[in-house]
């Protein structure tokens, strides 16, 4: 059966990543909205845009992201990230559209030394991840078919991401203190795009939350690490190690995320960070 799927937040970094790759994908007719062609919070534009259009899934990317700016922007973060999120699960449970959510991580208090498995318990530490905790439960409560995808630290030649900002500073011989002190996993978003459409091909599957990210873990420093090696061809001293590094919003110190369901489930067998970040 042909596939029609709509992409939200398709100017955003994983919108972008499903676009580079769409054409991988023929049994796949995209349609990709951006904020501006739909209002996620405006309800009545949401079941309106659904009910005019014949859609099979939906990937849902759209997001408030600004980690640090939610601290002081609570209202906008969550009006995006769980009322617009429960409008879109309403649309899809009314025409029986299946439903593909992107959170993150930071739903978890970083407290954990082992890798956060779906079964384990969300304790948010700052304003973002509080609010996409809150679309995952109202996604959940409204739409039965739903897959809830908890990814980490998100980059690719797109959008804003730690990448390319560390990327530039490099090739502007900019002296960079990264922290040592906050662990999880680099996420190639070109990867994530291709698991989502594995997820969105496979006919049976079980509905739910699922983890998905590179294999292996890092610091942001050895992340950084790995950038300047990929910009220079070697460390050339333009990265610092630094223990203590000020934000607004409070960050986990340990988000590795464990891909042994999304595994099980769906023969998805992730690469190590540093391979993906080489291919790029």
């Amino acid at each position: 059966m042909a596939k029609r799927v709509i992409i939200t937040g398709a100017d955003g970094q994983l919108g972008q990543c499903v676009k580079q790759i769409a054409e991988k994908y023929p049994q796949i007719h995209f349609t990709f909205v951006n904020k501006k062609q739909l209002d996620i919070t405006d309800v009545e534009e949401v079941e309106l845009f659904f009910k005019q259009n014949n859609f099979s899934h939906v990937i849902h990317a759209a997001a408030y992201t600004q980690v640090d700016k939610a601290e002081v922007e609570r209202d906008a973060a969550y009006k995006i990230n769980e009322k617009g999120a429960k409008n879109i699960a309403k649309a899809c449970e009314m025409h029986d559209m299946e439903l593909l959510y992107l959170s993150t991580d930071y739903v978890f208090d970083g407290k954990s030394r082992k890798p956060y498995t779906e079964q384990m318990e969300t304790n948010p530490i700052n304003v973002y991840g509080a609010s996409k905790l809150a679309g995952e439960k109202a996604i959940a409560e409204v739409c039965k078919k739903h897959i809830i995808l908890r990814t980490s630290w998100l980059y690719s030649p797109f959008g804003h991401n730690f990448y390319l900002s560390m990327r530039r500073a490099i090739e502007n011989k900019k002296l960079l203190q990264i922290t040592t002190e906050q662990t999880g996993t680099p996420t190639n978003a070109l990867g994530l795009a291709d698991v989502l459409m594995k997820i969105i091909c496979q006919e049976d599957k079980e509905y739910g939350i699922y983890h998905y990210s590179d294999a292996c873990q890092a610091t942001w420093y050895d992340f950084a690490m790995a950038i300047e090696c990929k910009v220079l061809g070697d460390n050339k001293g333009y990265i610092q190690p630094t223990e203590f590094f000020e934000t607004k919003a409070k960050r986990p110190e340990y988000s590795v995320l464990s891909n042994e369901k999304i595994k099980e489930y769906f023969d998805i067998n992730p690469k190590p960070w540093w391979k993906n970040l080489i291919e790029l």
